[in-house]
């Protein structure tokens, strides 16, 4: 296929590759691999810069016409699923099965395996990125051969937040758990004063805030509570008396359900609606892990500078993310804090208030999410990942060439 136009989901991006690809076999994307100078692979597109891009002579590769591969296996309670699945998809079928992933993604619209290459999350003290229950990785490698890298093999570390740059994921296996289901319950105006962060943040087994920082405090608190763990009344702020969206202002019809009522855990993990584009995408996201001690002290810290952050800001979420193994997540050897912007869809007006917010949070060693917005300089970044350079090996041991090696992964992985 010859080149075209692809933007990603904002439209903030449109990808520049020399040929764009949607192979509907193995053979054929691995011919496609083994042919081509340069290889990028494009997910769901929710990516907000420059991570898939291939480059002018590179080709940009979708998976999404490839068999839609989604296989339960109940008594190991396991899921292996082909590269191109979305979440709300494996779910269905996980669930249909009385089965469960222990966590999921704000959005269900998002692929499982650009999901986990970038280490994206959910939420609560206790659940990893969502990579955390990812054991095997099936790749198509450089010259076109499959490689599977299960854990137990001392590369695993790298293989499933891999930025892209080891290979092409053509599936990946997943632990599940049994199914269970999940109530929302939500409050309005918790207080930044006197907040006890460990208490909200382990209150429910998915706790997530929201400020507009407009004023002092959150303006929305989203407990998620699993219905065979308990959950005490919440003292902190008053309950919801209409249903809320994240962002100020904006009806909630395509959040998932609220005001307590029980339903599976693939409805209610996620805060939007699968049947529903939670919205046109006319947004740009930043997001920053530091360590989860840090939460109060960076709070303080934004609040400081929030007349400059409110302007341009949509809606802000906090969550708390359990430290995981993966060399290049973010939340890679540490319990973490992720403070998520959602801002306006003006690239000029928002990045001088990035720099602002990462000013603002520099002293924490924030980790940037690799698929946002952000400004931190590489050389910054690349130190705050000490397993960098085992990466940086797998990767030239896997592509000594570079194939997969965009202009984004050679800034993050050095030289």
């Amino acid at each position: 296929m010859t080149a075209q136009t692809v933007t990603n989901w904002a439209g903030n991006i449109t990808y520049v590759a020399k040929e764009v690809h949607r192979p509907r076999s193995l053979e054929a994307l691995g011919a496609l691999v083994a042919g081509s100078a340069r290889v990028r692979v494009l997910g769901s597109g929710h990516s907000f810069n420059r991570i898939a891009e291939p480059g002018p002579e590179g080709v940009l590769l979708s998976l999404a016409e490839l068999p839609p591969v989604i296989d339960v296996d109940t008594a190991a309670r396991t899921v292996r699923a082909c590269g191109g699945v979305r979440y709300a998809d494996l779910a269905r079928v996980v669930h249909a099965h009385g089965l469960a992933l222990p966590n999921m993604a704000s959005l269900p619209h998002i692929s499982v395996a650009g999901s986990v290459a970038t280490g994206t999350h959910g939420s609560g003290v206790g659940n990893g990125p969502l990579a955390s229950s990812v054991r095997e990785v099936e790749l198509v490698t450089a010259d076109g051969s499959s490689l599977t890298l299960g854990r137990g093999d001392a590369r695993f570390g790298g293989a499933v937040t891999s930025l892209g740059a080891l290979g092409v994921v053509t599936a990946l296996t997943l632990d599940l758990e049994p199914a269970f289901e999940v109530e929302q319950h939500l409050f309005t105006e918790l207080p930044l004063a006197g907040l006890d962060f460990e208490a909200v943040a382990g209150w429910a087994y998915s706790v997530s805030l929201f400020t507009d920082w407009r004023r002092e405090g959150f303006r929305q608190v989203w407990l998620k509570r699993r219905t065979d763990q308990p959950l005490a009344d919440f003292p902190f702020a008053a309950p919801a008396t209409v249903a809320l969206h994240p962002v100020p202002g904006v009806p909630g019809v395509n959040c998932t359900e609220q005001f307590g009522v029980a339903g599976p855990w693939h409805e209610r993990l996620p805060h939007f609606r699968a049947e529903f584009t939670p919205s046109s995408g006319k947004e740009l996201q930043s997001e920053y892990l530091l360590p989860r001690p840090s939460a109060i002290p960076a709070l303080q810290a934004l609040d400081a500078v929030r007349e400059v952050i409110a302007p341009v800001l949509l809606t802000c979420e906090v969550r708390t993310v359990a430290a995981d193994e993966q060399w290049l997540s973010p939340a890679y050897g540490r319990d973490s804090v992720a403070f998520h912007f959602t801002w306006v869809d003006d690239l000029t007006a928002v990045l001088p208030v990035v720099g602002r917010v990462e000013a603002a949070l520099e002293a924490f060693e924030p980790r940037p999410h690799w698929g946002k917005v952000y400004s931190v300089p590489a050389p910054v970044v690349r130190g705050r990942y000490p397993r960098l350079g085992e990466f940086r090996e797998l990767a030239g041991a896997l592509d000594p060439a570079g194939k997969f090696a965009n202009a984004f992964v050679r800034d993050a992985l050095g030289d």
